[in-house]
């Protein structure tokens, strides 16, 4: 049985596909093509994500038996995209699956629960912004669901535009920059979000201007509050205090919307939020949380892979994310040709031990090392396929990293990875921290050496690695702890100025070139500037 998964049709396009009870591919359509490509034919299959996952699992589309495409989907009789649909994949069933219910199933059905409550949060979906689901063996059940605009993710976006960054993109640069706030806006955003009869959001629409495009579309009520002219720009000292204020009234709101438990899954857009996830697991009110690191539209299409598994065909046995690296991977021979056609020097490295030992002497030597192995990650994630590493012994890492390398806000701090067995040494962390879905904190005696990751309170994104998800980023992490007695790594996503994390060995070169990165791993080919 082979079963195609299509999410985000409308924006973050994504493939997802299934064999025969197996995870075989997964990935998002501007990793393939890159930003610059502009996908956004949105009458258009994401034709490259979806030929990579064909691919990946050996199969040609006529052989799929199912394709699950999450809506909202292309309308209307004009569009081509049904006929496309049908030409593409002729022996296909076709299976419709709602937005929300993809994102239920994508967290569910990837948990390691057999029955827990899950909660799916997001922007606007289609129209349903918000549902909390009973879920048990392969059924889901619906409880509770909230319609735009009592939107906790719209609230969320319209904050970051009134902190001058990109809605719908740059919301993770809220959530950093909250760390380093306080609680004096709290009040305010808890009274806009208001409360319907079952606790649940109701914004107060008195602190919106509908006819204010700028300023994140907020009114003279809400300005008033945070005493600041009406419309103008948040100040400075400001603009943490405001980041915090929605972050905490957010994580406070959504505990209530959870409710309480033995086990807790997190779907939808505001799972991305690693803050949030951490106050969950805090809380004290659930026995364990897992939310869906690709827990935003791209995943989706694997939320539909597994909807139409479990609920169109009635199986029961789970199928797992495994360590998540499911896109494209390349073989020495194709890294090779894509050197050579460069005309770049680079240096084969024959033994595993010889890559290890190569690297860990460049990181002890201070060096910003860029790091391309085995398939790349599904998600917004770098989990030590495509990374860019750096020392934490390196008192001048976290620097380079923002200021030369990444060239990006000071407040943006790096994950640290580190092998799951030691993790509890050196972090207090839950086990979201295997897909950097989370945030930790660092023990006290170890606050010195990670004080360039601390994002405030002693919180640090944590990054455990399990062996068995990725043997050689754990070999290189214990190798790196033998030779300087710290088995922990800075690491952060292989990817420059707002691009898509990087894919092929050319994204790859570029990237390097295009950077102050000092080496490159591609797997055994070791390139020096």
């Amino acid at each position: 049985m082979i079963i195609l998964g299509v999410g985000g049709m409308l924006g973050d396009a994504a493939s997802a596909i299934v064999r025969d009870g197996q995870l075989a591919g997964a990935v998002e359509e501007l990793k393939l093509i890159g930003r610059a490509a502009r996908w956004g034919r949105r009458e258009e299959l994401p034709e490259h994500a979806i030929a990579a996952c064909l691919s990946m699992a050996g199969v040609r589309a006529g052989e799929v038996d199912s394709i699950a495409i999450v809506r909202p989907i292309p309308s209307g009789p004009g569009t081509p995209f049904y006929p496309q649909l049908r030409a593409r994949f002729p022996n296909s069933r076709v299976v419709l699956v709602e937005h929300h219910m993809a994102h239920a199933a994508a967290a569910f059905y990837a948990s390691p629960f057999d029955d827990a409550t899950v909660l799916t949060l997001d922007r606007t979906g289609d129209f349903r912004c918000g549902a909390r689901w009973n879920a048990s063996g392969h059924t889901l059940a619906l409880e509770k669901e909230s319609f735009y605009p009592d939107s906790l993710g719209d609230l969320y976006g319209r904050v970051t535009r009134l902190l001058g960054f990109r809605s719908n993109a740059e919301e993770h640069k809220v959530q950093w920059l909250s760390a380093a706030g306080d609680n004096r806006f709290q009040d305010v955003f808890e009274e806009i979000m208001g409360r319907a009869g079952d606790g649940w959001p109701r914004m107060d629409r008195a602190f919106f201007d509908a006819e204010r495009m700028a300023a994140g579309g907020f009114g003279a009520k809400f300005f008033q509050r945070l005493g600041v002219p009406d419309g103008g720009p948040v100040p400075e000292p400001l603009r943490p205090q405001v980041a915090a204020g929605i972050q905490r009234a957010l994580e406070s709101k959504v505990i209530e919307m959870a409710g309480s438990g033995h086990n807790l899954c997190l779907g939808g857009g505001l799972g991305l939020n690693a803050l949030l996830v951490a106050a969950l697991e805090r809380s004290g009110r659930f026995g364990e949380v897992f939310v869906q690191p690709a827990a935003g539209n791209a995943g989706n299409a694997l939320g539909a892979a597994l909807y139409a598994w479990h609920q169109v065909y009635g199986r029961r046995e789970r199928i797992g994310m495994g360590n998540l690296c499911l896109g494209p991977g390349f073989s020495a021979e194709q890294i090779k040709q894509v050197l050579e056609n460069c005309k770049l020097r680079f240096r084969y490295l024959l033994t595993t031990d010889e890559l290890i030992e190569t690297a860990v002497a460049q990181l002890n030597d201070s060096k910003i090392v860029g790091w391309m192995q085995g398939r790349m990650e599904f998600g917004p994630r770098a989990l030590g396929n495509r990374s860019i590493l750096a020392s934490p012994l390196d008192a001048y890492s976290t620097e380079n990293l923002n200021a030369y390398i990444k060239h990006r806000e000071s407040f943006r701090k790096f994950a640290a990875s580190v092998p799951a067995e030691v993790a509890s040494e050196y972090f207090e962390v839950g086990p979201n921290a295997r897909f950097l879905a989370t945030v930790g904190r660092v023990r006290p005696k170890h606050r010195k050496t990670f004080e360039g990751a601390i994002l405030s309170q002693d919180m640090v994104r944590v990054h455990t690695v399990v062996e068995q998800d990725n043997p050689l980023y754990w070999r290189l992490l214990q190798a790196a702890g033998k030779a300087t007695g710290l088995p922990v790594l800075y690491n952060t996503s292989f990817n420059l100025f707002g691009d898509p994390l990087i894919c092929t060995p050319r994204d790859a070169v570029r990237s390097f070139y295009s950077s102050g990165i000092d080496a490159l791993f591609a797997g055994n080919f070791f390139l020096e500037k």
